[in-house]
């Protein structure tokens, strides 16, 4: 048996010994190589050829700063002056962790690091990991520790396309390596960490949520400061020279490509966030070059949505002419297809080289009205809650709603939980709903209150049908639980305080428009290269929504177009679906819309572009374009229009399904059958969103009946409407647009109903600050992240 244990211990000797043999030292010229990837339009043309952005400029030993080595040293591999550069526990366990399936480590010494970063492919496999085992051994015992250094130094990757020390200098600082002082070497030594979460400019097509510029910069000044402090622990820096750096290096911020101008560098940027989220590719091994990415983009449908933004911006914002109200005028859009979920187009800003956060992706900008459909659908999903149950109630015990249920549509409602009781929020606030431009409609059908888009029925059907159902359903339809969606406990939720993309927006609105079939918006077809497969997307369908439900959405949402707010997003010949939506202290204005072959989100805000303005927010649209009030109808819903005609252009038009009778008839909101006087409708609705029915009481003829209703949609002789519970305004209190106020407090668009009320949020009546929503907001209304307060709200 010994003899066996020796004859095999031999053969393993033997085999290491002829793997070491085998084995070469890196070669930096190799790691040099760096090939262009090539981007594809879905009709297979190419679209551009960029990100083989490697540069590295190898430098000698002499001329790296004896800081950057020290930097390095302190921060990851003390030992390195006197170790043979390995690290046996960390080999140990990242075998291990190859073997059982886990994740692959990287190498724990600089040596190590050396050997992995020189090689072409960065893919981690168990034999790669003994193969560079063997290299690392025989580069630990063949070349001196300078040279290990200058290598590890010159082939390392730091981020913004730069390899090597010398490339890193001169992107981040403008300087060349010899040049640094201990600072800067520290800032660069901290990106070897993973340049994507340490550079200041952040990565968000790497990680949207955790690689952003204020978190990356928080990082980075972190390990920056941990850094300087290891190393005069480790004796390499007097702790006099430490006192002296005490401000963080900011680098240069990013140049960007040429080739990337216009909606190109959005477009090229949205596909690398996928590859990076659904492959094994990651930035490093992406920047290296070679791949073939074929993506869903139409270049027709992209100029066409580029050129529909044009057009109504250079006809209606004039910076020049009105600074105070048109300056920092921002569009952002998206196209999806519901059939796959393929974006067919995106709007990403005025140009990529100029404008670099992507208009298309979360902004902030709360969605407002546009929010209320996920609302419907909640209703007629779940079903309004029985009051005298308890909160968590199941399918028995609610009763599913029909878009013909009627709720109070009066201004400053007193919302309800479902039980009745009056809704407080944790200071013991009342909350008083309010409707855009403070019209009441007194009695009103939930398909008549999305074509009005009146504010209380949909606030009083969510706490009915409970915000927390509200919120499912949105998910559901395709809207993402993150950051960007809302505190769903309050009142304002289903009303759009939440911030969610212009895409998750399209990709929502694309489940109704496929008859409740959700489908996972995406870009990249396939990834190749060297024209071996690397990915290939596999659509996966979901059923959100029942078809029923979906289809009656749909139905609620093509009155919107054909009688309502949305009228000025028609297209003759073709049924359209939509909805408007605008937002407290008129921040964020939209119009998301869809025919069955395209659904389409169009986002208008106003924000500065400057990121060193700290105070930077949404700014008010009141009097931009010349108008008194953006609303979703009126820009975004023109550009909907322009873009929607022609990318509709030789595409058969298609009917929407015919909505079924879906749920019961239920009241809400205080509203009963007791009849009661009407509101007047106007004929033919204008392009803004104040045109609704005149909220004067009187009685009114009854209009041809709507074949999806036997008694008409403004049937009012089989409807019984009033204003029943129409709000109390107590004191001097102001609502605002979400409608609480209480005390003095003044709100967004308050009106006067006394002398302390703040009109338009932010006037100052008789020594009382008004600030919007309710005194408790800045200039700027909600902050730019899109986690809008409990009081924050949404009209229109």
């Amino acid at each position: 048996m010994s003899s066996l244990c020796i004859g095999f211990l031999g053969l393993l000797m033997g085999l290491a010994g002829l793997a070491y043999a085998m084995v070469a030292k890196p070669d930096i010229k190799d790691a040099a190589k760096a090939e262009n990837n090539v981007y594809y339009w879905s009709d297979g043309s190419q679209m551009v050829a960029t990100g083989g952005e490697v540069n590295r400029q190898v430098i000698d030993y002499a001329q790296i700063p004896e800081a950057m080595r020290n930097a390095v040293i302190s921060a990851e591999n003390k030992s390195f002056d006197s170790d043979h550069g390995i690290d046996p526990m960390g080999i140990a366990r990242a075998v291990f962790n190859m073997a059982k399936g886990g994740q692959v480590q990287g190498g724990s010494t600089i040596t190590q690091q050396y050997v992995k970063n020189s090689r072409l492919s960065q893919k981690q496999t168990l034999g790669r990991k003994f193969e560079e085992l063997f290299i690392t051994l025989k580069v630990g015992s063949e070349m001196k520790k300078k040279d290990v250094m200058a290598g590890y130094l010159n082939v390392s990757y730091y981020g913004r396309g730069a390899s090597g020390l010398q490339a890193a200098a001169r992107t981040y600082y403008g300087e060349d390596a010899k040049n640094l002082d201990a600072s800067q070497c520290a800032f660069l030594a901290s990106l070897l960490k993973g340049a994507s979460y340490y550079d200041p400019a952040g990565a968000p097509e790497v990680d949207p949520v955790q690689a952003t510029p204020e978190k990356n910069l928080a990082r980075a000044t972190k390990r920056w400061k941990w850094i300087l402090d290891e190393e005069v622990k480790d004796g390499r820096m007097t702790q006099k020279e430490r006192d002296r750096y005490t401000e963080f290096p900011m680098p240069d911020k990013p140049k960007r490509n040429a080739q990337l101008g216009g909606q190109i560098g959005y477009l090229v940027n949205t596909a690398k966030a996928e590859i990076f989220a659904k492959t094994g590719i990651t930035k490093d091994m992406l920047d290296q070059g070679g791949y073939e990415i074929h993506t869903t983009f139409d270049k027709k449908k992209v100029n066409q949505l580029s050129e529909a933004v044009k057009r109504v911006y250079d006809e209606n914002i004039d910076p020049k002419k009105r600074p105070l109200y048109d300056t920092h005028v921002q569009f952002g859009g998206s196209s999806v297809d519901p059939k796959t979920g393929a974006i067919q187009a995106i709007y990403g800003g005025v140009d990529a080289t100029k404008h670099f956060q992507s208009n298309a992706d979360p902004t902030g900008a709360a969605v407002g009205s546009t929010f209320k459909p996920f609302v419907l659908a909640a209703a007629m999903e779940y079903g309004k809650r029985d009051p005298s149950g308890g909160p968590d109630q199941d399918d028995s015990q609610r009763t599913k709603v029909s878009p013909l249920s009627i709720y109070n549509g009066a201004n400053k409602l007193k919302i309800r939980k479902y039980n009745g009781d009056v809704w407080v929020d944790k200071e013991g606030k009342e909350w008083l709903q309010t409707n855009d431009d403070h019209d009441s409609y007194g009695n009103i059908t939930l398909r008549e209150a999305m074509q009005w888009s009146a504010n209380s029925p949909y606030v009083q059907l969510g706490m009915d049908v409970g915000t927390d159902k509200v919120k499912k359903a949105a998910i559901a339809a395709g809207l993402e639980d993150n950051q960007y969606m809302a505190d769903s406990s309050v009142p304002s939720f289903s009303i759009g305080t939440s911030s969610p993309s212009a895409t998750s927006m399209a990709g929502a609105y694309a489940t109704f428009a496929a008859r409740g079939q959700q489908r996972e918006p995406f870009s990249v077809t396939e990834v190749e290269k060297r024209g071996k497969p690397e990915y290939q997307h596999k659509m996966v369908t979901k059923s959100a929504f029942d078809s029923a439900i979906a289809d009656n959405v749909t139905d609620v949402l093509k009155n919107v177009v054909e009688k309502g707010t949305g009228t000025s997003a028609q297209l003759p010949g073709r049924e359209v679906a939509g909805k408007t939506g605008t937002t407290d202290d008129n921040l964020s204005a939209w119009f998301v819309g869809y025919t069955p072959q395209l659904s389409t989100a169009i986002s208008m805000y106003r924000l500065d572009d400057n990121e060193k303005n700290k105070d930077r927010g949404f700014e008010k649209m009141y009097g931009t374009g010349g108008k008194d009030k953006i609303h979703g109808a009126s820009f975004p819903a023109q550009v909907w229009h322009d873009y929607m005609a022609e990318a509709m252009k030789g595409v058969k038009a298609q009917p929407f399904p015919k909505a079924e009778p879906i749920g019961d008839k239920v009241y809400g909101g205080g509203a009963s059958k007791k009849p009661s006087p009407t509101p007047t409708p106007t004929p033919t609705p204008t392009e803004t969103e104040t045109t609704k029915p005149t909220p004067t009481p009187t009685p009114t003829p009854t209009p041809t009946p709507d074949p999806t209703d036997s008694c008409g949609t403004w049937g009012w002789n089989c409807q019984n409407n009033g204003g029943a519970n129409a709000g109390t305004v107590q004191g001097n209190d102001g609502g605002t647009d979400a409608g609480t106020s209480q005390g003095n407090d003044g709100g967004a668009d308050a009106g006067t109903t006394g002398g302390d009320d703040g009109t338009d949020g932010g006037t100052t009546n008789g020594g009382n600050d008004n600030g919007a929503n309710g005194g408790n907001s800045n200039s700027t209304g909600n902050n730019s992240t899109g986690n809008n307060n409990w009081w924050g709200g949404a009209t229109g």
